[in-house]
């Protein structure tokens, strides 16, 4: 049997180092590190109940943010990630954006106008379903824009992030990282599954033809857009349970990092006394 690995190995192992290519073909989809379902879920309980403390710390501090990042190919499960990991969260002090085909407004802005009003405030924290990295996914593979103006892309986002992780914003981001035959396999559940249809789109298999494309596309983007401030982290995201026991645990990490605190009251409790 695979030896499980630690919390922290797991990080650096998911983490894509800086500078460092990324292969998503050596990577496996289903890979769990050693880690078995039974061993997971009582894990995963408590690191729910730790990212909730954490949250309400953060919330109280009110000096930084975290924004958190979610990419994957069509059914890679960016939905069902927020659904069991960031439910952990309160509400009150946690959004989630979800960034579909820019609007007419946003067209007439520059490309991350839409990101940037989304960008959770200190206190809070920002989950984006897709994200800014679409312009560098979709836009280059289905040809939207030139070459010449996507390819810059990439050094604007890192200057972008930057901006924001100087700004006292925590960025994490996750690839959640599918095989095609699980993919195909996900796709199927939602044909057969009346309740499901319309989480279907018959543009989810034109995309499918084009996985490659997307694939080297995303490799591209996790190379060039790891840095010390913002790094990647690919998740092998076949198994759901272990999808959703790495992410709690880099959250988890990640917010500890923060040096939070409760702020000192205004006043001496010890002297009030409610009659």
């Amino acid at each position: 049997m695979k030896k499980k690995l630690s919390a922290t190995a797991l990080m650096n192992e998911l983490r894509v180092t800086p500078g460092k290519r990324v292969r998503l073909r050596d990577k496996d989809a289903n890979n769990t590190f050693g880690w078995t379902k039974e061993e997971a879920e009582p894990v995963f309980a408590e690191l729910r109940k730790k990212l909730s403390e954490l949250q309400a710390k953060l919330y109280a501090d009110g000096r930084h943010a975290m924004l958190i990042v979610l990419q994957a190919t069509d059914g890679g499960g960016k939905d069902s990630t927020i659904q069991h990991v960031m439910t952990a969260f309160n509400p009150q002090g946690c959004t989630v954006t979800s960034f579909k085909v820019p609007s007419s407004e946003e067209l007439r802005h520059d490309y991350l106008w839409r990101i940037h009003k989304n960008v959770p405030a200190r206190g809070e924290i920002g989950v984006f379903n897709r994200s800014h990295y679409e312009e560098v996914l979709v836009v280059r593979v289905e040809n939207l824009v030139p070459e010449q103006v996507w390819s810059k892309r990439y050094a604007q986002i890192n200057a972008f992030e930057e901006m924001l992780s100087a700004n006292s914003v925590r960025i994490v981001k996750f690839f959640l990282q599918i095989s095609k035959e699980e993919q195909a396999q996900r796709f199927q559940e939602r044909l057969d599954d009346p309740t499901k249809h319309w989480k279907f789109n018959v543009d989810d298999l034109v995309k499918r033809k084009q996985w490659d494309e997307y694939q080297r596309a995303f490799e591209d983007a996790l190379t060039r857009c790891s840095t010390k401030q913002a790094p990647w982290h690919i998740i092998p995201a076949d198994r759901k349970w272990f999808r959703n026991l790495a992410i709690a645990q880099i959250l988890a990490h990640e917010l500890g990092r923060l040096p939070l605190k409760y702020p000192e009251p205004s006043f001496d409790p010890a002297k009030i006394r409610v009659i």
